[in-house]
């Protein structure tokens, strides 16, 4: 069955807004990371400790509550 003009025009709309939320939503994202990353870098990592480590220990902690 061929589509009428309209749900195709229907779908690239659709397509159009997803692409977008999807661009937005990794921009929050990205930003949320480096945020979280410097917060941990600064108050909650011991000396000679990555983050990464950090993050580790902390979830460990919290695990073990």
């Amino acid at each position: 069955m061929a589509k009428s003009k309209l749900v195709k025009a229907n779908d690239k709309i659709a397509e159009g807004v997803v692409n977008g939320y999807k661009k937005i939503e990794e921009g929050v994202v990205k930003g949320y990371k480096k945020i979280e990353n410097a917060f941990v870098d600064r108050y909650l990592t011991h000396d000679g400790e990555s983050v990464e480590d950090a993050k580790k220990r902390i979830a460990e902690q919290i695990n073990n509550v």
